[in-house]
């Protein structure tokens, strides 16, 4: 990228944070490319690191639709794409019975796109203005799903059988995320842009503290990020990560958590009890004895 790039980058980088998404220059520049080159972007990351959140600071900044195509083991394409809205059309072939029009005319009317449910895949290339389309842990869908969407995001067309080629009216801009529970094939990085985010460096997550609880006073946004950041070292199952850090923020407000002192017995006795909010299975709860909580939070 060259530099006269550069007040853009910054630039976007602003307009997200006004849409609560905090991003760092390399990731503004990567959806700058996004939306300049319209092509797919791909991003990797553990979960709760902000994938999702980008996509929909994106579409709140572009003031467009967010189609969001949850994945899944076993999703097929034909549930991605349409379904024919069956009772419907069930109820016209009834009605059709009086109808002395042809058979011919009959099937057409009954194939129509009245009867068509869109889903995501299809939703997304036939809404204007183009939406931002949210493709979400793409990594869980097996290899065959994976090979139909590459198709999809080459040509941005589909063909349903009874109504022909379906082309689209506007290209979306299209956010792909992978938590990397499953290696990503080569072709599908090919036609992406590709962004790996990793959990914030401390700067960033105190600013999104900051950004998303203005209310909280900085000495405790601060010990909040410190001792979340101690937690992520830990050998845990499954790491907070921002969402849990802003649940845990409420959380503590909630308890009325004025500070974090390893000296205020009750204090800490009220940290214990927010803990549900920042780590979320029993092992991780069971790993964060009141011993641990105090050691962390005399660090803060």
């Amino acid at each position: 990228m060259t530099t006269d790039r550069m007040p853009d980058v910054v630039a976007l980088q602003q307009r997200l944070a006004a849409h609560g998404f905090i991003a760092e220059r390399s990731f503004a520049a990567a959806l700058l490319l996004t939306l300049d080159m319209r092509r797919p972007l791909l991003i990797e990351g553990e979960a709760g690191v902000g994938k999702t959140e980008v996509a929909k600071a994106l579409a709140r900044l572009l003031d467009t639709r967010l189609i969001r195509l949850q994945c899944y083991e076993g999703l097929d394409a034909h549930t991605a794409l349409y379904e024919w809205n069956y009772p419907h059309q069930l109820l016209a072939i009834k009605l059709f019975e009086q109808d002395a029009r042809p058979l011919a005319d009959k099937e057409q009317d009954i194939f129509s796109e009245r009867y068509l449910l869109k889903r995501p895949l299809l939703d997304a290339i036939t809404t204007t203005p183009a939406p931002v389309l949210l493709i979400d842990e793409i990594d869980r869908t097996d290899e065959a799903f994976e090979a139909y969407l590459l198709e999809l995001l080459s040509d941005f067309q589909l063909s349903i059988p009874e109504l022909g080629v379906i082309r689209a009216t506007e290209i979306p801009y299209v956010i792909l995320t992978s938590n990397g529970t499953r290696e990503i094939s080569d072709a599908l990085r090919r036609r992406c842009l590709y962004q790996y985010v990793d959990y914030p460096s401390f700067e960033r997550e105190l600013l999104i503290v900051q950004t998303h609880a203005p209310d909280v006073p900085e000495k405790l946004a601060r010990q909040i990020v410190e001792f979340v950041q101690a937690v992520r070292q830990r050998d845990l199952r499954r790491k907070p990560g921002l969402a849990e850090t802003l649940d845990w923020v409420a959380a503590l407000l909630r308890l009325g958590v004025g500070a974090l002192d390893s000296g205020d017995e009750d204090g800490v006795d009220r940290v214990m009890d927010s803990l549900a909010a920042l780590v979320k299975t029993r092992e991780d709860q069971a790993e964060l004895t009141r011993p641990v909580v105090e050691k962390l939070v005399a660090s803060c």
